[in-house]
């Protein structure tokens, strides 16, 4: 069988910028080279895509805070149709040699909140991981939180409020509704990007400010007390989920350099000591998750397992990091998928749901 090529998007213009790059790094190190070539696009901060060298593509990449991505004159652009010459390098004007699937590893807004995933679907290219219309829900707390919610599945009480509402958040209102502490989070982030917890009045203010230089929507949501225990799923049709591996945060809450700077800023517990009844929940409920918020691909549910057995979903991420502390690839691993088999089983998945959807007919007359 002749080898494939994988295109691999990672960068871009989110605040996770830094973790994607740590991402792309070790997909690139783990990916079968005998089975698959591969070409590195890469997204600056500035929004522009540019063509990498797989060996001199990052530059202080041993550290997560300085990890940055080299200099490139090779821009690129998109163009939609055709898949023999979707993208361009612009230093050349040629076409950039076919690539057959993409493994998209931009983490954040224009990443995983399907704006990426628009885009691949009109220069007609397959890609991994789950498609326009559910990364754009999940990755939407609000959004994710009412469909589950439809769906009889326990979420956090919370409260959503759009930057205009700015001056209607009162203190004694909220708290009087959800207690304290709560935790204040934009809507449209990960990795727990401007997410505060707050004790205080004045705590409380700073989280909404906070909150608000990353979204111009947020959510204020209860404290849940209850272990937090995270399930990684994988297919299709047909998925499965991993076994559940359980948070052990060293610090106040699992921060964004607890998951991806800091080593010693939590412990991850898998499979997790949950009795053979809690860990079957965990699984089925996860699955649930994953096909009510209609993902494909990949995803891994966070929950909050309360001492009562009251399972309550966090959230989900449709893209989660692949870096070396990461929680999902390490979770299958326990589970039996090695890094490499992981990365070959997505790709393969990302062709099935590309073979499916290209049979469906677009025009109505012929």
């Amino acid at each position: 069988m002749s080898k494939k090529t994988v295109g691999i998007i990672f960068g871009g213009k989110s605040a996770e910028h830094e973790v994607s790059l740590q991402s792309a790094k070790n997909i690139v190190g783990a990916i079968n080279r005998d089975k698959y070539d591969i070409v590195l696009l890469g997204v600056a901060k500035t929004g522009k895509w540019f063509l990498y060298d797989p060996e001199t593509y990052l530059i202080n990449e041993s550290n997560p805070k300085e990890i940055a991505l080299t200099n490139s004159n090779r821009e690129v652009a998109v163009v939609p149709g055709e898949a023999s010459a979707q993208i361009i390098d612009l230093s050349t004007q040629a076409a950039i040699n076919q690539i057959d699937v993409i493994f998209p590893v931009v983490h954040g807004t224009l990443g995983e909140d399907g704006s990426l995933q628009g885009i691949l679907r009109t220069i007609n290219l397959p890609f991994v991981g789950v498609d326009l219309l559910g990364s754009a829900v999940s990755m939407d707390k609000d959004f994710a939180k009412r469909i589950l919610r439809d769906a009889g599945i326990p979420v956090a009480n919370g409260l959503v409020f759009k930057a205009y509402q700015k001056q209607d958040i009162i203190f004694d209102q909220v708290i009087e509704k959800l207690g304290l502490p709560v935790f204040i989070k934009p809507v449209n982030q990960g990795s727990s990007v401007g997410v505060s917890k707050a004790n205080t009045e004045n705590e409380f203010y700073k989280g909404i400010e906070s909150a608000f230089l990353y979204d111009d929507k947020i959510l204020i949501e209860e404290a849940v007390i209850g272990r937090e225990i995270e399930c990684a799923v994988l297919g299709n049709d047909n998925p499965i989920a991993s076994l559940p591996g359980e948070i052990l945060p060293q610090t106040e809450f699992y921060s964004y350099e607890s998951k991806y700077i800091d080593e010693n800023g939590a412990i991850l517990s898998a499979p997790a000591e949950l009795s053979p009844a809690d860990t079957e929940k965990v699984r089925t409920t996860a699955l649930q998750v994953f096909k009510v918020l209609d993902c494909e691909g990949l995803a891994r549910v966070d929950f909050f397992l309360q001492a009562n057995g009251r399972l309550v979903v966090n959230e989900v991420n449709t893209l989660p990091g692949f870096t070396k502390i990461s929680m999902y690839p390490r979770l299958w691993s326990l589970t039996g998928v090695s890094y490499p088999e992981l990365i070959d089983r997505l790709i393969q998945l990302a062709f099935e749901r590309y073979d499916r959807k290209v049979k469906l007919k677009s025009v109505v007359f012929e």
